[in-house]
């Protein structure tokens, strides 16, 4: 049996991706959209990809509080993230802005679905299993013009 229960706030942390067995860099990402929840300054550091911090850009949007430097990324929290127009630019980016999503205030629009799609299946069932608010729809042809020139 687990029993999980709520905390009265996150904490913030210092954080270092390793090799197995260490913090893995494949939840850095939804790390770091969680951490705008910890009172406090938290750091994540990647040091296995120097490039996993595409997702940054698409958090400020949402109202984060947070810059890259070199291999780390700066968190200050506690953020209450607003909904936004997004883009996953990888698959991990796209697990970090659905977590941002479901923490924020208004709707957020992701696009980049095929990232997302790669590696979860059924995302929207199982999120709405949960509980969560999250839909899917088509974009029209001036929609996917004004992305692929953004």
């Amino acid at each position: 049996m687990l029993i999980v229960g709520r905390n009265e706030g996150l904490k913030p942390v210092d954080i270092k991706t390793l090799v197995y067995p260490g913090f893995p860099t494949d939840l850095q990402q939804p790390m770091t959209a969680l951490l705008t929840k910890a009172k406090g300054t938290s750091v994540v550091t990647d040091t296995i990809y120097s490039a996993r911090f595409k997702h940054i850009d698409e958090l400020r949007r949402m109202g984060a509080n947070m810059k890259v430097e070199g291999r780390s990324a700066i968190i200050t929290g506690q953020t209450q993230l607003q909904g936004a127009k997004v883009k996953a630019s990888d698959l991990r980016a796209g697990a970090c802005l659905v977590v941002a999503g479901l923490m924020a205030d208004g709707v957020t629009e992701i696009t980049g679905l095929e990232h997302i799609d790669r590696g979860y299946s059924l995302l929207e069932k199982k999120l709405e299993g949960l509980g969560a608010t999250i839909w899917r729809e088509k974009l029209n042809d001036q929609e996917i013009e004004e992305l692929q020139n953004s």
